[in-house]
């Protein structure tokens, strides 16, 4: 049994130790907006916030976590999908198929954390989520826009 805090709420699961975060929070706790891409930290399509801080939940073990972690999970972003992110992914049509945008949309709101004002090189080195649909020009203006709506 280990206690995680996620989405403000501690719960307990039953997991090996090893297994990643993304599968406690897929298999355990039925919070599928988190998805799985490649298993080895390199696609971002499985991004939360661990902390305040974009995380890949496929290379973190759950026995690296502890219930004074918090995670915070797409479903947990905003209630009503009121976040300047998902606000301005709507606003512009961003996703095309959608499957990587829950993982981009948590970097983003992370970068925005930390960075209001993000130029395009900044997004270059801080975003590097893939999208297999090609979506980057979108997600630019995407980010543009939120960051213009946060301040």
């Amino acid at each position: 049994m280990a206690k995680i805090n996620v989405n403000g709420n501690v719960v307990e699961v039953e997991a090996d130790g090893a297994t990643p975060l993304l599968w406690v929070l897929r298999e355990q706790l039925g919070l599928t907006g988190t998805k799985f891409g490649c298993g080895i930290a390199q696609c971002g399509a499985c991004t939360v916030h661990i902390n305040g801080e974009a995380q890949r939940s496929c290379a973190i073990p759950l026995e690296s976590l502890s219930e004074s972690d918090a995670i915070v999970t797409i479903e947990g972003l905003s209630e009503d999908g009121s976040h300047p992110v998902q606000k301005a992914w709507l606003e512009l049509d961003v996703p095309q198929c959608g499957y990587c945008q829950s993982g981009m949309i948590m970097a983003v709101a992370a970068l925005l954390e930390k960075n209001p004002k993000p130029t395009d090189a900044d997004i270059d080195a801080e975003i590097t989520n893939l999208c297999r649909c090609g979506t980057y020009r979108r997600i630019r203006k995407g980010i543009h826009l939120a960051a213009s709506e946060k301040a």
